[in-house]
């Protein structure tokens, strides 16, 4: 899975937010943007990869998309070998000497995530549903 797999995952299921907000901002009398990872409403998050090196630039990231939209900054890094590498152990240490928020979520659990979908999909609830109470059944009764 890619960081643009990640993205739309992490930030509108898990946390609820908006993802890859594009953001505007001007300097010297030029227009320019950025596209925010996920915004919430208290939230500018940046969402990264371990032992990537781009990840390193996740809490600088964080802390100016925060300053521009007026929120709290946060860094996500996905852990995709189930170790501690040197990019992780950088990005956390500075993410709290900062005061920014910090979460790790492993990348098994978006396997689990994705294998378990057809379990969670609302189409099957919806046609169980819209069985029963078509014939006027209810589908939790247990009387025969």
């Amino acid at each position: 899975m890619t960081k643009a797999d990640l993205i739309p995952i992490i930030c509108a299921i898990l946390l609820g937010g908006e993802a890859e907000l594009r953001l505007p901002y001007s300097l010297n009398d030029s227009a320019h943007y950025v596209r925010v990872d996920c915004v919430r409403d208290i939230h500018a998050i940046e969402i990264g990869l371990d032992d990537r090196r781009s990840s390193l630039d996740s809490l600088q990231q964080a802390l100016f998309y925060g300053a521009i939209l007026d929120r709290a900054p946060m860094v996500v890094l996905v852990d995709t070998d189930g170790r501690e590498d040197p990019t992780e152990f950088q990005v956390e240490t500075a993410a709290r000497a900062t005061g920014v928020a910090y979460r790790v979520i492993d990348v098994d659990f978006f396997i689990r995530l994705k294998m378990t979908a057809p379990f969670r999909s609302s189409h099957i609830e919806n046609d169980l549903l819209n069985n029963y109470t078509s014939k006027g059944q209810n589908p939790i009764s247990t009387a025969d």
